[in-house]
């Protein structure tokens, strides 16, 4: 039965009910949810085909089983069949969907906002200024990268608020005889650490993720305007888009994956029966084990994870916000 849009009160009066059909509409076709879906749908659709990769990276990098990529994989196959190579990876696609969603929403919108903050002074031609005595600061900040920013915001507030299923997914993928089920899981962290448990290693998350996360998306997005604009483009091509993917992805891990190293060994530490303080510790207690080579452990099964991963990624978003933002809000 329609709903009908107008009433009559006692007096005559129309009485007009508010259009929640249109205000639904409207919502979805918003620029930011559209970002924030594209994002999420192209991190379900990468870590669905990638998820052995990732098995075999995280085993490598907290040193369990097999030092080389293709040992690793043979002992999977060989311990838990060829399912072991997909362990953790439902905790992997629900971590990812609202992972990604948030940290490629967050990039567009701030990289957005303080690009437009940088327009509006420049416009306007007043900056906010600092007076210490009789010294005069401008404080234009015209120098900080809005991508940068971005990129920064985007991966500290993915972080904050996905890390609980991090820890989750890692501790299926190295333990499952302990934690077979994504339920029992998080129980069993929470009634033996609490809360805090759900949130092992956080700090060396965070500050990993600052370099690593700046990095990949200035490195994106400079790489696309100067290809673009090398090649006189105005919208570069999947394959194109693939391989800046997966330059920026690798540029990204490499600077930051003795961070890694350590996040993982905190994270994972107390399953092993030693768990270091802080993640100098871990990186110390790395470099005592195997020299400074040790820190990067597992860095080419990284790359094989981290470059296609990424490439694959900015494919889909890309894709997807083709399909859904249907070039209205492009620039």
């Amino acid at each position: 039965m329609a709903v009908p849009k107008a009433l009559e009160d006692d007096d005559g009066a129309e009485l007009c009910l508010p259009d929640f059909g249109q205000a639904v509409r409207s919502f979805f076709r918003s620029r930011e949810v559209g970002e924030f879906l594209s994002g999420a749908l192209a991190g379900a659709m990468t870590k669905g085909v990638l998820a052995p990769l990732e098995t075999i990276r995280t085993r490598m990098v907290v040193g369990v089983g097999s030092k080389h990529i293709v040992g690793s994989f043979l002992e999977i196959v060989k311990h838990n069949g060829w399912q072991g190579l997909w362990a953790g990876n439902t905790i992997n696609i629900l971590r990812i969907i609202p992972t990604q969603a948030i940290e490629l929403g967050t990039f567009e919108s701030v990289k957005r906002v303080v690009a437009l903050s940088h327009k509006k002074r420049k416009k306007n031609g007043r900056n906010p200024k600092l007076k210490i005595g009789h010294i005069n600061l401008d404080l234009s900040f015209s120098w900080i990268s809005p991508i940068a920013v971005g990129g920064a915001a985007a991966g500290v507030v993915s972080t904050l608020m996905c890390h609980p299923l991090e820890v989750i997914k890692d501790r299926l993928t190295i333990t499952p005889e302990v934690y077979p089920t994504i339920h029992l899981a998080f129980r069993k962290i929470y009634k033996d650490d609490g809360f805090g448990g759900l949130y092992a290693g956080i700090y060396p998350t965070l500050l990993g993720m600052l370099p690593y996360s700046t990095c990949y998306y200035f490195m994106y997005e400079t790489l696309k305007s100067s290809y673009c604009q090398a090649k006189k483009k105005k919208k570069l091509n999947r394959a194109e888009l693939l391989v800046i993917g997966a330059v920026s992805g690798l540029t990204a891990s490499t600077i930051s994956f003795p961070l890694e190293v350590a996040r993982k060994r905190l994270m994972v530490g107390k399953l092993q029966g030693k768990c270091p303080p802080n993640m100098v510790a871990a990186m110390s207690e790395v470099v005592q084990e195997e020299g400074i080579p040790g820190l990067f452990r597992g860095w080419g099964a990284s790359c094989l994870k981290v470059m296609p991963s990424s490439g694959i990624t900015w494919m889909f978003y890309e894709a997807w916000k083709d399909v859904l933002l249907m070039d209205k809000f492009k620039q």
